[in-house]
């Protein structure tokens, strides 16, 4: 009998075994990815359209080899042939499973679109842009003073602006000629100069008096996702955001298992560069159509990135950044084209500013946060943590700033997680569980309506309840906790130990029923003693980074703490503290900078004079390894405990209650274990 084959879905990261031959919409549906189809899986819509990877993938555990699906047929060859399918795509109901396969479904193919947290926060940002728009009047030619039409304009520019040392590419001289004439002699002119540049370079120009806007765009890089706000460079108001999955997810979800494919994978460091920039080339198309704008407009990036999306935009093998002593190719800020750099969706003639990387694992993300929030120039010890997948900490005033990153994975964005999901409608965000009867209630994205308000079923009723993301686990296990189900270990009781039937038996362990829809046709949705491990590993590396830099400083108290990325501003400062992610601190020291990132990217795309400030005190930052620190592993075990094993946090006890309970379901399924006293 043939063994079923292993099929892993990204980036939701679902997986199953199912017999050969099943169809991949079916395996889909089978495990609640989200797939889109609309035909009956006649091959008709293309809405179940996948893309297989094929390789060796360490992190799913598996090695894909030709041939994991069924051969091309003729239902998706008549679809190509007549709508079209991008190469690598194939039909969901059509490519059956025929070996362990790992696929990817593009956002295209997703019912319920990603929610993207990493929104544009107001912010009063000092105009002073790289590129400005300049009105000239250029002499006509004259047979007695012959000069070419580039160099007059030149002149026109130090008549009437005081700028000299001009340079232009050539697809702008190619136009220039006619723009002079069309104009009568007057054109617009836009000229980037940036804070590395010695002169100005023409980007583009237009006949005459040219009325309308130039734009840049403001991306954070992040291992899970690419956000971008289309930026007006004369005002710095947001004119559009989006955001998309990175597909490099397909590749590994954490950054070791992006290097590690490119270690095992000759290309694959090219193969994660190539889906990345085509990403962010569709996302300026798709910014530029909703803002209503031309592509022609956008004529400038400023990217933020952690140093292996910074290497593997740029092109370079990640691979030194997978070993000691983590060594980047370059740190140092860049200002480079669009085009050398592969991106398309935006001006011909458009540049790139990347800000400077701290160090080895801790990027020009962190910078730019640096920039954002500006510890350097605090008078209070403000502790800056930047939430994602890899986590960014700063830590520091005035006199000084340290900072180091640390691993947390992917829990924190819902993956490694049953019940988990990226934020997308449907997904349960917030969760209130009551200390008595042990009942949740919950929120979910797309709705206000609490689950156990009139009409919530109405509200949801479109989206449907289809499982957890990240803030929502986060938040139900800090709430277990506080309702006696889960005790500091980490361990959920049984029904007798919590006096809920909620707490039903898993295996050896218990998990926690959050919410069960399967009456509805919807999913069974619990939190598992496997979820509970994945968020400890997580908030433990979180809480080891914050306290070694605390220890680098000599303090055991920090005076504020901002919360910065998706993770800050979806959760309340209370639950992070409930689950020791971060230091104890008064809770109205806790706040939420929502992306800081992205502020920072956006203060940097909007004032050229920002760059070099940030550049400078990125020079004076103290980078911790904690890789190599070995206190980092001391305080990673006892912050396994929730909130911690030793450390008292009298502020979060003084406003949040937490049983003193004990479970063990060792030498016995749900058999509690009653704590020694001495």
């Amino acid at each position: 009998m043939t063994a079923d084959a292993l099929v892993i879905f990204t980036p939701s990261g679902k997986r199953g075994r199912f017999a050969l031959g099943t169809p991949v919409l079916t395996a889909a549906r089978q495990l609640g990815v989200d797939l889109d189809s609309v035909c009956g899986g006649r091959g008709i819509c293309s809405k179940c359209q996948i893309t297989p990877s094929y390789g060796d993938f360490p992190k799913h555990g598996v090695t894909v080899a030709e041939g994991a699906l069924s051969d091309w047929n003729a239902v998706e060859e008549r679809y190509r042939q007549k709508r079209g399918l991008a190469a690598g795509r194939r039909l969901g109901c059509q490519a059956t499973v025929q070996g362990n396969i790992v696929i990817d479904v593009p956002p295209e193919s997703q019912v319920h679109k990603q929610v993207i947290r990493k929104s544009a926060s107001d912010r009063v940002i000092e105009m002073n842009p790289a590129t400005r728009l300049y009105y000239v009047e250029v002499a006509e030619p004259d047979m007695h003073e012959p000069t070419g039409d580039f160099e007059r304009l030149k002149a026109a520019l130090a008549r009437e602006w005081a700028i000299g040392d001009v340079t232009a590419p050539l697809p702008v001289l190619a136009r220039l000629q006619p723009a002079l004439r069309k104009g009568g002699w007057a054109a617009t002119v836009a000229l980037h100069k940036g804070n590395h540049d010695d002169g100005h370079r023409i980007l583009d120009l237009w006949p005459g008096f040219w009325e309308g806007r130039l734009y840049g765009l403001a991306i954070d890089l992040g291992s899970t996702t690419i956000a971008a706000h289309l930026t007006d460079l004369r005002n710095g108001s947001v004119a559009a955001s989006a955001g998309v999955m990175n597909p490099q997810i397909r590749f590994g979800e954490d950054l070791m298992s992006r290097v590690s494919y490119a270690m095992m994978n000759p290309g694959g460091d090219a193969e994660m560069t190539a889906v990345v920039r085509e990403a962010i080339g569709r996302l300026a198309q798709e910014l530029a159509t909703e803002a209503g704008i031309e592509a022609r407009q956008i004529v400038e990036a400023v990217f933020v990135c952690n140093p292996v999306m910074h290497h593997l935009l740029l092109g370079i093998d990640p691979v030194e950044l997978g070993q000691a002593p983590f060594a980047l190719a370059t740190s140092s800020a860049l200002d480079l084209s669009l085009a050398e750099m592969g991106i398309a969706g935006v001006n011909p003639a458009a540049r790139a500013y990347i800000l400077p990387c701290i160090a080895g694992h801790v990027g020009a993300d962190a910078a730019a946060v640096a920039l954002s929030e500006s510890p350097q120039t605090s008078d209070d010890l403000v502790l800056v943590v930047d939430v994602g997948t890899n986590a960014e900490i700063l830590l520091g005033n005035r006199d000084r700033v340290l900072a180091c990153s640390s691993p947390t994975g992917p829990a924190f964005e819902g993956a490694q997680i049953s019940s988990g999901q990226r934020a997308a409608p449907g997904a349960i965000e917030r969760v209130e569980i009551d200390p008595a009867t042990k009942e949740p209630r919950f929120r979910v994205i797309g709705s206000d309506l609490w689950s156990d308000d009139p009409g919530f079923a109405e509200a949801t009723a479109t989206t449907g309840i289809t499982g957890i993301c990240g803030s929502g686990i986060i938040e139900a296990v800090a709430e277990m906790r506080m309702a006696g189900l889960l005790d500091p270990s980490g361990l959920i009781g049984n029904p007798e130990q919590t006096g809920t039937a909620r707490c039903l038996p898993d295996g050896r362990t218990f998990s926690y029923m959050l919410h069960d829809g399967r009456a509805d046709g919807g999913p069974l949705i619990l939190v598992t003693q496997g979820d509970i491990r994945a968020i400890q590993l997580a908030k433990s590396a979180l809480y080891a980074g914050a306290r070694l830099l605390m220890d680098e400083i000599g303090t055991d108290t920090v005076d504020r703490v901002v919360l910065a990325g998706a993770f800050g501003a979806h959760i309340s400062p209370k639950h992070a503290m409930v689950l020791g992610m971060i230091p104890d601190a008064p809770l109205d020291k806790v706040t939420s900078a929502g992306n800081a990132a992205g502020t920072g990217a956006r203060i940097a795309l909007c004032d050229v004079t920002a760059r070099a400030r940030i550049e400078a005190d990125v020079a004076k930052i103290i980078k911790i390894e904690t890789a190599i620190e070995p206190r980092f592993q001391e305080h990673f075990v006892a912050a396994n405990a929730i909130p911690h094993a030793t450390a008292d946090f009298p502020h979060l006890r003084a406003v949040a209650t937490l049983p003193d309970v004990a479970f063990n379901t060792g030498g016995g399924e749900g058999r509690a274990r009653r704590r020694r006293r001495d």
